[in-house]
């Protein structure tokens, strides 16, 4: 019998409200879907899995990909948008990079909780979505990404991005 748990990737302030250093406009128009999938999930007592960037301010990510500072532990840019806010049975792990898997705890958790089965949500569709899913089914999980419940920078990546994971990794696009 599969055990499923919905991942939220990086629905922080920083990249959800306008003005911020990261601001993914599409991400504040996919809150209502994820809100949706979390009540869901935690109805139907599935785990729910907050996976959040979290850099020190002088982070090779930031020098190393262009970007501009962001999610910094701590800081109230790295906090879940209030609308999708955690609950104490909630689990947050936070990152440093594109996927929710590297130097994290996350595959553990998810052996521990006897998990085989993730359906991904959140930001970046053709970053930390495509390669948080790449990790996964290389690790052997059955992985689902909800289409309207992830946002990219452009329509153009976020198609490919979602064409991609369907057709090279196997990942089931609902």
């Amino acid at each position: 019998m599969r055990k499923e748990a919905l991942l939220i990737i990086d629905m922080l302030n920083d990249f959800v409200l306008e003005g911020a250093p990261l601001e993914v406009p599409e991400t504040r128009k996919v809150i209502h879907a994820i809100k949706k999938e979390i009540e869901t999930a935690r109805k139907d007592g599935k785990p729910v899995i907050y996976l959040c960037d979290a850099h020190e301010i002088d982070d090779k990510e930031f020098s190393k990909f262009g970007w501009p500072a962001h999610a910094l532990k701590g800081t109230e840019g790295a906090q879940v948008v209030n609308e999708l806010k955690p609950q104490v049975n909630d689990i947050i792990i936070e990152k440093t990079t594109y996927s929710g898997f590297y130097n994290t705890k996350l595959n553990e958790i998810l052996k521990n909780l006897g998990v085989d089965t993730l359906r991904l949500t959140g930001c970046v569709t053709h970053i930390c979505i495509m390669f948080t899913a790449s990790d996964a089914v290389l690790r052997d999980y059955k992985v689902m990404v909800v289409k309207d419940a992830v946002a990219g920078l452009s329509r153009e990546d976020h198609e490919a991005a979602l064409r991609i994971m369907k057709n090279v990794l196997g990942v089931k696009v609902v």
